[in-house]
């Protein structure tokens, strides 16, 4: 019992946090634009805990719409050499810096948390399915090295929002996927 209301009390904590996690105040959608390599990945999720081992370095083009959404076109080469693509339309917010979309039956609710528009960009989303939430944050570079310091404040982000030290990860280097 002691255990069940630790760990309760631990996934509250860490659900309060994330709900608190607010996007960069002068938020520029069309700074977003272009390649993003993701770097970073961070998440209790299940999935992410058997797979993590296996998981590269991949490549995000950031599209601003006309509308003010977002199109997210994801891009990974698998070590056999074939290509994981994803494609995701977040649709803005009354918020500046919030998105929603849906992907694999997640309800997504993205925030572009911390971003350096020529070299770094920290999101947080959080992910609910069948009223389960998950935190994933992930940190982009516009090259393929970030410095000790942002990873390191990549770290600390996701200890705070309640992801623990062992699935936090800074991705392998990868070779891109051929142009589609």
């Amino acid at each position: 019992m002691t255990l069940l209301l630790t760990v309760l009390g631990a996934l509250l904590c860490s659900l309060t946090v994330s709900s608190e996690v607010t996007p960069q105040r002068d938020f520029n959608l069309q700074g977003m634009a272009g390649k993003w390599y993701l770097i970073g990945f961070a998440t209790n999720a299940q999935w992410f805990v058997s797979r993590k081992g296996s998981m590269k370095m991949g490549t995000a083009m950031l599209t601003p719409t006309a509308d003010g959404d977002l199109d997210i076109s994801y891009s990974s080469l698998s070590s056999d050499g074939s290509c994981w693509r994803m494609n995701n339309l977040a649709k803005k917010t009354d918020m500046p810096g919030k998105f929603t979309y849906t992907s694999w039956g997640n309800e997504n609710d993205m925030r572009m948390v911390e971003i350096k528009y020529d070299e770094y960009a920290l999101t947080h989303t959080i992910k609910t399915k069948g009223g389960d939430p998950t935190v994933v944050n992930k940190l982009y570079g516009r090259g393929v090295d970030l410095s000790a310091e942002l990873l390191e404040k990549f770290r600390q982000f996701s200890l705070e929002t309640g992801i623990l030290p062992e699935n936090i990860a800074i991705l392998p280097k990868n070779a891109e996927c051929p142009a589609a």
